[in-house]
C-alpha cells in the first residue's frame, strides 16, 4: 500500500505550467467525459457509520441521477463487512442499481498487484465479485468492468499481460482513467473539518479542489493533444466522499464550461484512443494518457502543483491522530 510519504514526495516533485483557467478555456465542439466513481461504498467507510454512508450516497446519487450523468462506482466489498451494519452497508450499494448506475470491480481488499503478486492479486478480484455480481444479477445485468486499486497494472510487462489475461477470462474490460484532480486527498480535510462543523475549512477545501480539477484536466486535454493527436473521449476518476456528495455539481457545471458532455464509460472506451500501444509498467500507478506518452517514448512534463496547504494539513493530521484521515488509498 502506497504510504502518505510516498505521496507527498510524489506530489512535490510536480512542476507547475500555465494551463489554461476555467475563465480562460474556449469551449470545443465536442468534448466527451465518462463519469467513474471508486472505493464504493464510501471511501472513509472503515470510519463511517452506515447511517451517513446511506446519506452520503442518497445525496451523491440523488444530483448524478437528477441531472442523467452516466455513472459506474467501482466497489470494494470488504468495507460491507462490519459487524451489525453488513445489511444496511449492501442497502447502500443496492442504492447504486436502484438509482440507475453500474457497479464494477475494484478488488475486496484494494489490493495492489505491484504489492501482493499476481496469485494473491487473482483471489482478491474474485473475492470482491459475490455481492457486487449477485445485485447485479438481480438486475440481469453482467459484472463487466474492473478498475485496478492504485491504477497499479504491473511492475513488469510479463505480469501485466497475464493480470489482463485473468480480466478478460473472467469477462472484465478493465476501466482506464485520463482525468484525475486527486479529489481522495481533498476529501479527507473535508471530512474533518466536516465533523468539527468548520464551514469556513469546507468552504476553502472545495474552492482548491474546483480549482485543482480545473488545472488538472486542462493539463490532461493539453498532454492528450500531444501524445494521441487529438482530445479522446476521456474518463473522469474521483471517489465516493462527502466532499463529492457535497459538491459534485459544482464539478459536473465546471466540466461542462469546459465544453464536455456526458457519456457512458462504453461509449468512452470506444474511443480509438483506448487501442493505443500501451506497455506502460512500474512500480507508480498512472494515467493512461501517461501511459501512452511513456510507451512512445515521451516524458510528461507540467502537472499542475497540488496545493502545498492541503498537503502540510494533511500531514499534520496524520501526526497528530496517527491515521490518515483521508480515503484510504489515492485510488
Amino acid at each position: 500500500m502506497k504510504t502518505l510519504t510516498a505521496f507527498l514526495i510524489t506530489v512535490l516533485g510536480f512542476s507547475m505550467m500555465a494551463t489554461p483557467t476555467l475563465s480562460q478555456v474556449t469551449s470545443k465542439a465536442d468534448r466527451q467525459v465518462a463519469i467513474t466513481i471508486d472505493d464504493l461504498p464510501a471511501g472513509m467507510a472503515d470510519r463511517m457509520p452506515a447511517a451517513d454512508i446511506t446519506a452520503m450516497t442518497a445525496k451523491l446519487l440523488g444530483t448524478l441521477r437528477d441531472q442523467k450523468i452516466p455513472v459506474v462506482g467501482f466497489v470494494n466489498e470488504k468495507k460491507l463487512y462490519k459487524p451489525g451494519e453488513v445489511d444496511e452497508r449492501i442497502k447502500a450499494l443496492q442504492m447504486w442499481l436502484d438509482y440507475g448506475f453500474e457497479l464494477g470491480n475494484h478488488t475486496f481488499t484494494h489490493a495492489s498487484l505491484n504489492q501482493v503478486g499476481l496469485k494473491a492479486w487473482e483471489d482478491d478480484v474474485i473475492q470482491g465479485e459475490s455481492v457486487t455480481r449477485m445485485l447485479l444479477g438481480q438486475r440481469k445485468m453482467k459484472l463487466r468492468y474492473f478498475r485496478h486499486p492504485y491504477l497499479d497494472t504491473g511492475r513488469d510487462l510479463l505480469t501485466r499481460r497475464q493480470a489482463e489475461a485473468f480480466l478478460v477470462e473472467r469477462g472484465y474490460r478493465i476501466a482506464p482513467i485520463t482525468l484525475d484532480g486527486w479529489d481522495w486527498m481533498f476529501a479527507g480535510l473535508y471530512e474533518d473539518a466536516k465533523q468539527r462543523n468548520d464551514t469556513a475549512l469546507q468552504q476553502q477545501i472545495f474552492k482548491e479542489y474546483l480549482a485543482h480539477h480545473d488545472a488538472a484536466i486542462a493539463y490532461s486535454e493539453q498532454l492528450s493533444v500531444k501524445v494521441a493527436g487529438y482530445e479522446p473521449k476521456q474518463i473522469l476518476l474521483l471517489h465516493a466522499s462527502n466532499l463529492e456528495a457535497d459538491h459534485i455539481g459544482e464539478l459536473l457545471d465546471l466540466l461542462r464550461k469546459r465544453g464536455y458532455r456526458f457519456i457512458t464509460l462504453e461509449d468512452a472506451l470506444s474511443d480509438q484512443a483506448y487501442s493505443l500501444p500501451d506497455t506502460y509498467v512500474g512500480e507508480e500507478g498512472s494515467g493512461w494518457i501517461e501511459h501512452w506518452a511513456i510507451t512512445q517514448g515521451k516524458i510528461p512534463q507540467g502537472a499542475p502543483a497540488f496545493p502545498q496547504w492541503v498537503i502540510d494539513r494533511t500531514k499534520a493530521l496524520h501526526l497528530s491522530t496517527g491515521t490518515v484521515t483521508a480515503p484510504t488509498d489515492p485510488y
